[in-house]
């Protein structure tokens, strides 16, 4: 082998050593990248989970507020329903206690006029006593 072969075969050895360091660099930095891109996504994946939790134990609690409500209007609509059937009544009651009132001044009116034609009728009959 000459020296030039020599030389040629060292250049061609470093020149293939630096090239698989090249690509080996490469690839490191290609796997870090990947592995730092799953974490990455594992991270957010990891903060969704926490969301979707908090969301979950947000509608939980609307839905037990929500069927608390619906009892409470429920509860309101028997109490206006009682409160409409007990005005009815009253408002019945109040006629009937219109309508006795009515009838009783009307007995008024006739106990009066009884009682002047009987004052005068007895006034007349004392005027013949004399």
């Amino acid at each position: 082998m000459s020296e030039r072969e020599a030389g040629v075969s060292t250049l061609a050895v470093v020149i293939i050593v630096v090239a698989v360091i090249v690509l080996l660099a490469l690839f490191a930095f290609a796997m870090r990248r990947s592995a730092e891109r799953r974490r990455e996504r594992e991270r957010q994946r990891e903060r969704l989970r926490g969301e979707v939790e908090g969301h979950r134990q947000e509608a939980e609690a609307h839905v037990a507020t929500a069927q608390e409500k619906k009892q409470e209007a429920a509860q309101e609509q028997r109490s206006a329903a009682e409160h409409e059937a007990a005005a009815e009544r009253h408002a019945q009651e109040a006629k009937e206690h219109k309508r006795r009132a009515a009838e009783a001044e009307e007995r008024v009116g006739r106990e009066e006029r009884a009682s002047e034609f009987h004052g005068e009728r007895a006034s007349e009959r004392e005027q013949e006593l004399d």
